[in-house]
């Protein structure tokens, strides 16, 4: 992605959970000289409750957006953002939809767009150079494209919807209040394993869930 964009690229560690995610940010933020961050989710799980049927992957995201609020505690402007609602398999687009009303009633919305078309065009760019399926399903998404489509392998399924296409922004601070009961649920823990072993006492899989079992398979 650094060579793609011709730009320094920042990678998160979520291992020393979120105030290290946040301390590490506002570093990269007075390096790069940068005055707002968006954390940016494709799918839309980062609003997830917990008990949506075809949640597998909350973990990361929810410990990047419980880092939200020490992040804007430096002086940093952050932004929450949902793109290709319902395209990584997850929460279903009513579902994302239904999150996202719940982060505007409590009045976090902060408006949605429609990616132009050189926007699209660099995001096919990048999908090209780091496949993800999810992304690539919001990108056909935002070309007009619908109907159900299968990915991983058969696995799961998506659903292309219009809305699947376009860009919903929100406040975090009040998503961690009102929708994104993961989040809240990790703001305050010390590290990747406490917020791991907090998601699994309220019943949550996550993703290091399925990579601790695929090792141990092999």
């Amino acid at each position: 992605m650094a060579e793609l964009l011709g730009a320094p690229t920042v990678l998160v560690d979520p291992n020393g959970g979120p105030a290290a995610i946040a301390a590490g940010l506002a570093a990269a933020c007075a390096e790069l000289a940068c005055e707002v961050v968006v954390l940016l989710d494709v799918g839309g799980d980062v609003l997830a409750h917990g008990d949506e049927p075809g949640l597998a992957s909350p973990l990361a995201d929810a410990l990047v957006l419980a880092a939200a609020p020490a992040l804007t505690a430096t002086g940093v402007r952050v932004i929450g953002a949902v793109f290709g609602a319902g395209c990584d398999g997850e929460l279903r687009p009513d579902e994302v939809a239904a999150r996202l009303d719940e982060v505007a009633a409590a009045g976090g919305a902060l408006g949605d767009v429609a990616p132009d078309a050189a926007t699209l065009d660099r995001l096919a760019a990048a999908v090209e150079v780091v496949p993800t399926e999810a992304s690539t399903m919001a990108l056909r998404c935002a070309r007009g494209e619908s109907g159900d489509v299968a990915i991983r392998r058969g696995r799961r399924r998506v659903t292309l919807t219009a809305a699947g296409g376009r860009v919903w922004f929100f406040d975090p601070l009040v998503a961690l209040r009102s929708a994104a009961h993961l989040g809240r649920a990790v703001r305050d823990a010390r590290d990747l394993e406490d917020a791991q072993r907090i998601l699994a006492e309220m019943g949550v899989r996550t993703e290091l869930d399925y990579e601790r079992e695929a090792a141990a398979a092999v």
